[in-house]
């Protein structure tokens, strides 16, 4: 005969944690019928030690107390807290500084701005009259202007989520004006 396996005894040598003895086995009895004769067993040793152990959600009665538990160490003292006249002068201060925030007038609100300082330095006199400077006019190539709408348009059917051929052909669109407008605005 070969030895059980090790770490896992026979079921002739069944033990509980804890326990010395071996649960008894029958060998005339079925595997389902020997579980649950196994379980029924540690049931009632569970309730065993669960009588002897009391229940650990309710506190011990003082007859209970066993010598070598330690009482619970007292709760640590509170923080001191502020007192209340301090909280409402806090209180009274930002809302004081509110109402003067709102009272003293703003400089540039709706006011003209102030006139400048008189200068006693005369103006410097010039011979030449001013350049002429040179004015840009920025000017928008309509390709550009095409492709920014072909782009609202792609965007749009984008948001609306339409994802149709309508939206292909816009991209594509779109795509075709970016690229001449590339063309006609560089240099």
């Amino acid at each position: 005969m070969l030895p059980p396996r090790l770490g896992r005894p026979g079921p002739a040598a069944s033990r509980l944690p804890g326990e010395g003895g071996a649960i008894a086995t029958n060998p005339e009895e079925t595997p389902i019928e020997q579980q649950q004769r196994e379980l029924e067993e540690i049931r009632r040793k569970f309730a065993e030690v669960g009588e002897r152990l009391g229940s650990a959600f309710e506190p011990m009665a003082p007859e209970d107390h066993q010598p070598g538990l330690q009482p619970l160490p007292a709760p640590a003292p509170e923080r001191p807290t502020r007192p209340r006249w301090q909280w409402l002068a806090a209180v009274v201060l930002l809302l004081v500084g509110t109402g003067f925030g709102y009272a003293l007038p703003r400089a540039g609100s709706n006011d003209p701005p102030a006139p400048p300082p008189p200068s006693t330095a005369a103006p410097p006199a010039s011979t030449q009259p001013p350049a002429a400077q040179p004015r840009t006019v920025p000017s928008v190539p309509e390709v550009c202007l095409e492709m920014v709408r072909r782009g609202d348009e792609t965007i749009h059917l984008f948001t609306i989520k339409d994802r149709s051929r309508r939206l292909a052909l816009a991209l594509k669109a779109y795509t075709l004006a970016s690229q001449a407008c590339r063309k006609e605005a560089s240099p």
